[in-house]
């Protein structure tokens, strides 16, 4: 009798201590999450943290462990600069601060954050380049930047992002040419690059996308000729690649999809109107780009 009430208090024990560890997150992480509450004016949040709760308590925090998975603070009226300890979070699985009011640069501590899988950090004020190690992100597979005022050329590390589904670099002001490397992204869906200073040839290397099912490019000062490797693009369904500077655009002739969908220049027609393009088994449409509205 003696040795199943000795046994029944070590359980319930252990489930305290157990219950205990894992309510609470390691000190560096902890640290991080108020250095990012106050950086950002937490007092000022749509809904604010309880500082005196546990952190797995803490609005839009995921605790798994005792470690940080998940912050969602998805329009949350942070604002302010992202502190550089961000990166103190290894667990960290899942980041959205889409819709707020952030400035600053992006914390080169960031890339450090090896097991994130979404990093969404759109519409929102942040400048400066694209961290050069962003590439060490190895677990990513979604990275949406659109709607900043991020400058600097795309890194060559991003086709390291080999797990990427979806990057959207969209409404920034992003220069240089488009890095060869974003061939290596073979599981890639969707990619918007539109309304930036991209300029040069398209990469043919983007021919082994086969998975990309939207392709979004205009408002660039891209020229050249459309690669003929786009061929490959069989998944292709929405193309926009207008307001640019091609010099040609006979290979869009030799491509075949299923609902391929190109958008058509807003601008007085010339002599590479998309008019004037045949493509197999797809659909032309004409449009005016609505500039208010982002990609």
């Amino acid at each position: 009798m003696k040795r199943l009430l000795y046994i029944a208090i070590l359980l319930i024990f252990l489930i305290f201590v157990s219950t205990k560890m894992y309510s609470n997150v390691v000190e560096k992480e902890k640290k991080a999450l108020l250095d990012l509450y106050n950086s950002t004016q937490g007092d000022k949040w749509s809904t604010k943290w309880d500082l005196e709760a546990p952190v797995s308590q803490w609005y839009g925090i995921k605790v798994n462990k005792g470690h940080v998975v998940e912050i969602d603070l998805f329009e949350n009226n942070l604002e302010g600069q992202l502190p550089e300890n961000i990166g103190e979070l290894q667990y960290l699985q899942s980041l959205n601060l889409a819709f707020n009011l952030l400035s600053g640069e992006i914390p080169k501590s960031i890339a450090s954050l090896h097991q994130l899988k979404v990093l969404k950090l759109e519409m929102n004020r942040l400048v400066g380049k694209l961290p050069e190690n962003l590439g060490e992100m190895e677990s990513l597979t979604e990275l949406s930047l659109f709607n900043n005022f991020l400058s600097g050329s795309i890194p060559e590390s991003v086709g390291d992002l080999r797990n990427l589904t979806v990057l959207n670099l969209s409404s920034n002001a992003i220069t240089g040419k488009i890095p060869e490397s974003i061939g290596n992204l073979i599981f890639l869906e969707s990619l918007g690059l539109f309304q930036n200073y991209l300029e040069g040839n398209i990469p043919s290397q983007m021919g082994r996308l086969t998975n990309l099912r939207e392709l979004v490019m205009a408002n660039n000062r891209l020229d050249g000729e459309i690669p003929e490797e786009f061929t490959q693009l069989a998944n292709l369904e929405i193309l926009q690649i207008q307001n640019n500077n091609f010099k040609s655009l006979l290979n869009l002739e030799r491509m075949d999809s299923q609902q391929f969908l190109v958008m058509d220049y807003d601008r007085p027609t010339n002599d590479n109107d998309f008019k004037n393009i045949e493509i197999q088994q797809s659909r032309m449409v004409e449009t005016e780009f609505d500039k208010t509205g982002g990609q």
